[in-house]
């Protein structure tokens, strides 16, 4: 689209530097810069300085003028090189179209909350990094969960698609609620209502739909199962897991706290467990009582806890 615009702006304003325009081309190619000036907003964040950009313009733009031009020549020319300059830069406004001033929130040693533009939310647990825009203002709502897990529950708008990037995988849903789990050596998406699309930069593709997860490691990408217990949303409401084994117990808080277990006893990860975890909990407090019931040693180190 932008394309379009700026070969047609050339040549209008190649033939407007020649006087060679006819009234209407030049109430065209003034509307335009009229529109340009009224929807401008200059986003230093995604622009770069104000002062720069123009001192970078008038530097680098040479202007072949004969000094017998007029004042107005000298100033189409001007005109015309600054306006194809913003287009080349990406600075072209469309309507419909803007950038989106992004924002990053952090999660430390306890999960929270977030309420986006659109009123879908997001629940971070410990230790994560979410990435999303103040307002969404284009087709699609990009967000990116850079590292950790969340929970999302996406406010429905089927013109609109939400999309997650997580590392090489992209999610992509119209409303719907679902995990997703974003470590360096993995990225696992569980659907919990609706339905989902996971694909990756290979160009490969799967939907999934409740109680049903995409496994992304080692480059391969695998639709599995899930286990009953991960099909809840753990930052909302208290969770009483009855006779679960310790393995699922451990995976729960993988999700919800942001750690990660190191288990040297593997045959221990078959012992069931009852365990209550209220919604605020702390992961010290669930532990604890982990450790009461198993007589199991739990050590934390920054985001790894060990088993003994």
């Amino acid at each position: 689209m932008v394309k379009r615009i700026k070969h047609s702006l050339e040549y209008l304003i190649n033939k407007s530097v020649q006087n060679k325009t006819s009234k209407a081309e030049e109430n065209l190619l003034d509307h335009f810069a009229f529109t340009q000036y009224q929807n401008s907003k200059w986003d230093e964040t995604s622009m770069g300085d104000s002062d720069e950009v123009s001192k970078y313009i008038y530097e680098n733009i040479q202007l072949r003028i004969e000094k017998k031009n007029s004042f107005k020549v000298y100033f189409k020319y001007m005109a015309a090189a600054s306006i194809l300059l913003l287009v080349g830069l990406g600075f072209l406004y469309e309507p419909g179209v803007s950038n989106e001033k992004q924002l990053t929130f952090k999660t430390t040693s306890s999960p929270e909350s977030i309420t986006l533009s659109d009123g879908s939310k997001i629940y971070l647990a410990a230790n994560s990094t979410f990435q999303y825009p103040e307002k969404f203002n284009s087709e699609e709502r990009n967000v990116s969960l850079l590292k950790g897990n969340a929970f999302f529950e996406v406010a429905k708008d089927k013109q609109h698609p939400f999309i997650i990037e997580s590392g090489e995988i992209k999610t992509k849903v119209v409303g719907t609620s679902f995990h997703i789990q974003f470590s360096k050596s993995k990225c696992e998406v569980i659907v919990v209502t609706g339905k989902v699309n996971v694909s990756n930069k290979k160009g490969e593709s799967i939907d999934l739909v409740p109680n049903q997860e995409a496994l992304f490691m080692d480059q391969k990408l695998t639709k599995l199962p899930v286990d009953k217990y991960l099909s809840i949303n753990w930052y909302t409401t208290d969770i009483t897991l009855n006779e679960a084994t310790l393995k699922q117990v451990i995976t729960i808080l993988q999700y919800k706290y942001g750690v990660t277990f190191e288990c040297k006893n593997q045959g221990a990860l078959a012992m069931p467990v009852t365990v209550f975890i209220e919604k605020n909990a702390s992961l010290e407090s669930v532990l604890k009582q982990i450790n009461y019931i198993t007589n199991l040693k739990f050590n934390i180190y920054d985001e790894i806890v060990q088993v003994n």
